[in-house]
C-alpha cells in the first residue's frame, strides 16, 4: 500500500507545482520526492507529470489522477482533523452498559453532573445485569462490579466501595439480632447466586463466615426487596439501600464489620479511546464513590 502515501506526495508537487515547493512543505529532500514519484509512475504504468528544468505540467493521465486522487487525500485529511476533533472536544453518542441497581443508586446524580459539563455528548445506556459482549456489541464502554473474568478487554479501576450488613426491623425482631459475624450462620442470608461465605473486616481482624438461604439470585434489587420484606439479612454498597434505611425498611446490623471492598471497573474493546469515553470513564475515577462510601 505504499502507493496510497506516493499518491499523497504526487498531491503535493502538483498543488506546488514543482518538487523544489513540494519537498520544502514535507519535509523531504528534493531527490527522494522525485524518486518516489518515478516508482509511483512505473507502478501505475503511465507517465503523469512532464518535467522540465523550470517547471512541471501534468500530463493527460496525470490530469485525470490528480483530481481522482486530490479527492482522496483530501478526505483522508478531513477524517483525521474530524478524529482530532474528537479526542480534543468531547461530543457523539456515549453508548455504555450499566449494571442496573448501581447505575440508578450511584451513578445517576453522577451521569447528570457530566451531561451539564459535556452538551456535546448524548447518551445511550443499556441497564443490564448480562455482560454484554464490547467486541460484537456496539459499546463505547461497561461499568462491571467484583472480579473481572480473565480477558483480553481493557479494565480500569474506577472506585473499591464497602459492603456492609442489613436487615429488616422485623426480621430481627423474629430471629434475633446478629451479635458477631459467627452468628450469621444461623441467619437466611441473601446473596449473589450461591455465594457460601462472606468475607467480614473489623479494621482489625478478618474472618470468614458461611452462609445459606433459600434463594439463589443474580439480582442486586431483587436482593435488596426480598430484605425488606422479611426474608433475611444482605451485604450490600450503602448507596443501594439508601431510601430503605431512610424509612426504616432496613437496618444496619453488625456495625462495626463490613464486607470487602466491592471493585468497579470501567471496561473497553481498546485502549485507543475517543474523548467522549476519555473524559467518562476520568469522571467516574474522580468522583464516584465520593461521600457514598457509608462508614
Amino acid at each position: 500500500m505504499e502507493f496510497l502515501n506516493d499518491m499523497a506526495l504526487f498531491v503535493e508537487v502538483v498543488k506546488a507545482k514543482g518538487f523544489r515547493g513540494a519537498a520544502d512543505t514535507i519535509g523531504m529532500p528534493n531527490s527522494t520526492l522525485s524518486r518516489r514519484i518515478s516508482t509511483l509512475e512505473k507502478t501505475i504504468g503511465l507517465r503523469l507529470l512532464h518535467r522540465t528544468t523550470r517547471k512541471i505540467e501534468l500530463t493527460e493521465a496525470g490530469q485525470i489522477y490528480y483530481e481522482r486522487c486530490k479527492r482522496i487525500v483530501d478526505e483522508a485529511r478531513l477524517a483525521h482533523e474530524q478524529l482530532g476533533e474528537m479526542l480534543a472536544q468531547p461530543s457523539g453518542v456515549l453508548r455504555a452498559s450499566l449494571p442496573v441497581d448501581f447505575a440508578i443508586a450511584y451513578m445517576a446524580p453522577l451521569v447528570a453532573e457530566f451531561a451539564s459539563l459535556y452538551p456535546g455528548i448524548t447518551f445511550d445506556f443499556d441497564l443490564t445485569s448480562r455482560r454484554v459482549d464490547l467486541v460484537s456489541e456496539p459499546f463505547d464502554v461497561a461499568i462491571r462490579i467484583g472480579e473481572l473474568e480473565n480477558s483480553q478487554l481493557i479494565a480500569r479501576p474506577l472506585a473499591a466501595l464497602p459492603a456492609y450488613l442489613y436487615a429488616s426491623p422485623r426480621y430481627l425482631d423474629r430471629l434475633g439480632e446478629p451479635a458477631e459475624p459467627a452468628d450469621l450462620e444461623r441467619h437466611e442470608c441473601l446473596g449473589i447466586l450461591k455465594a457460601g461465605a462472606w468475607t467480614l473486616h473489623d479494621g482489625t481482624h478478618t474472618t470468614k463466615v458461611s452462609i445459606g438461604g433459600r434463594f439463589t439470585l443474580n439480582s442486586v434489587g431483587m436482593i435488596r426487596r426480598l430484605a425488606t420484606l422479611d426474608m433475611g439479612i444482605i451485604m450490600m454498597m450503602e448507596a443501594i439501600v439508601a431510601d430503605d434505611l431512610a424509612s426504616g425498611r432496613l437496618r444496619r446490623i453488625l456495625p462495626k464489620w463490613h464486607g470487602a471492598p466491592i471493585s468497579v471497573y470501567a471496561v473497553t474493546e481498546t485502549r485507543l479511546l475517543p474523548a467522549k469515553t476519555q473524559r467518562f470513564i476520568e469522571f467516574l475515577q474522580e468522583h464516584l464513590g465520593q461521600g457514598l462510601t457509608g462508614g
